[in-house]
C-alpha cells in the first residue's frame, strides 16, 4: 500500500445533481491522503490483475487465479443467474481493505448481450453510428445528421438502470454501508476496468483498470463532478491508473473502422483517452509483438506482461512510469451539442 492523494466531496449527491441538470455540478473538494495500491510494484499489480481475470470465473473453475493468503476471503457479485454485471469483492483478512474487482465483456455466455450494449454506449462517439451501415446496430437514437450528436440525449442513456455505471454506483454505496471504516478499491479488466475507473472517479475511491478502452468521454457525458487538476495539465486529479500495453489494439483506441475485428464483430470501440495517469508496457519493442486484438485477453496481460520478469520495462524500473494522457483527442470529427 501507499499514500495517495485524494479529493472528496459529496460524490453521489453532486452527481446525481449534475445528471439531472445536465451539466457537471460545482462542488469544493478537501485533498486528503488515502491508503492506496502501489502501483509501482510489480507484485501488487500482479494480484490485481488476478483479481480482475478473477471477475470472470467462479473460485471452482480451472481458470481461477491464485492470491496471497491475505485475501483469502472473497465473495461473488452477479452470479446467481444475472445476466449484467458480474464480480468478485475480496476482503483484506484484517477487513482493512475491500476490493470490488468487475468482469469485462465476455464474447458468449448469459452477459454478452449486456456487456455488448455497455460497450457500444460507453466507448463509441455516438450510440456506435460508425457509418450509415450501422444504421440498424445504433444502441440509442442521439444522432442527428452530418456528424452531430445530442449531448442530452447520449447522457439520459448512459443513466438508465440497466447499464453497468448505474449497477455499480448502487454496490458501491452498499459496500460503504457494510465496510465504513475500510478502504475501498476497485479494479477490472477492459469493459469492467473502465467502469471501475468510472466508479472511482465519482467516489473518489482509487481504482485499477487493465488494458480498458478510453473512459474519459463517457465520465463527460455522465457528469461526474471531477477534481481540478494538480499538474497543471489541466486534467482531473483523480486516483486512477490504467495498465495496459501498445500491443492491444482496444486501450489505444484503435480497433475500429471498416474491417478492423472489434468492428466486424459489432463492437464500436471508438475511445483511447483515459482518466487519471496510465502506465504503459511497450510489448512493440521489448517483446517484438504486433498489435493484435488476440493480446487483449487478460491471461495475456498477466502472464506474459506484468509477471514476466526477466524484461526490463524501462530502466532500472520493473514497472513503466505512469503518465497523463495529456494530448489526447477522441471523435475529433464530429460535433456534440443540443440538436
Amino acid at each position: 500500500m501507499r499514500l495517495v492523494d485524494g479529493l472528496l466531496c459529496l460524490a453521489a449527491l453532486s452527481r446525481l445533481r449534475s445528471l439531472h441538470r445536465f451539466q457537471t455540478e460545482p462542488v469544493e473538494w478537501d485533498r486528503v491522503e488515502i491508503l492506496g495500491p502501489d502501483v509501482e510494484d510489480r507484485h501488487t499489480l500482479a494480484q490485481l490483475s488476478r483479481m480482475a481475470g478473477n471477475a470472470y470465473a467462479l473460485p471452482d473453475q480451472s481458470s481461477w487465479y491464485d492470491l496471497d493468503p491475505a485475501w483469502n476471503t472473497s465473495f461473488p457479485i452477479g452470479w446467481d443467474g444475472s445476466d449484467g454485471f458480474r464480480g468478485h469483492v475480496f476482503i483484506s483478512s484484517d477487513n482493512s481493505t475491500v476490493i470490488l474487482s468487475i468482469k469485462g465483456t465476455t464474447l458468449q455466455g448469459p452477459t454478452s448481450k449486456k456487456d455488448k450494449y455497455n460497450d457500444n454506449l460507453l466507448f463509441s462517439c455516438c450510440c456506435a453510428r460508425v457509418d450509415f451501415s450501422w444504421v440498424f446496430r445504433q444502441v440509442c437514437d442521439c444522432y442527428s445528421s452530418s456528424w452531430r450528436c445530442d449531448n442530452r440525449c447520449l447522457s439520459n442513456a448512459l443513466i438508465e438502470d440497466s447499464l453497468f455505471y448505474s449497477t455499480g454506483v448502487g454496490l458501491i454505496d452498499d459496500l460503504v454501508t457494510l465496510y465504513p471504516f475500510a478502504n475501498i478499491w476497485l479494479t477490472g479488466h477492459s469493459l469492467g476496468g473502465a467502469l471501475a475507473s468510472l466508479l472511482g472517479a465519482t467516489y473518489g475511491f482509487p481504482a485499477v483498470a487493465f488494458e480498458s478502452p478510453g473512459e474519459r468521454l463517457a465520465a463527460g457525458r455522465l457528469h461526474l463532478p471531477l477534481p481540478p487538476s494538480s499538474s497543471g495539465s489541466g486534467l482531473p486529479d483523480v486516483p486512477i491508473t490504467h495498465v495496459y500495453h501498445n500491443s492491444d489494439p482496444i486501450p489505444l483506441g484503435v480497433c475500429n473502422g471498416f474491417g478492423s475485428p472489434c468492428a466486424q464483430a459489432g463492437y464500436a470501440l471508438e475511445t483511447g483517452c483515459h482518466l487519471g495517469r496510465s502506465i504503459v508496457y511497450d510489448t512493440v519493442n521489448k517483446l517484438g509483438w504486433k498489435v493484435d486484438v488476440r493480446r487483449h485477453p487478460i491471461k495475456e496481460v498477466i502472464t506474459n506482461v506484468i509477471e514476466k520478469s526477466d524484461v526490463e520495462w524501462e530502466e532500472s524500473r520493473d514497472v513503466p512510469a505512469a503518465v497523463e494522457e495529456e494530448d489526447c483527442v477522441d471523435c475529433y470529427k464530429w460535433e456534440f451539442g443540443n440538436f
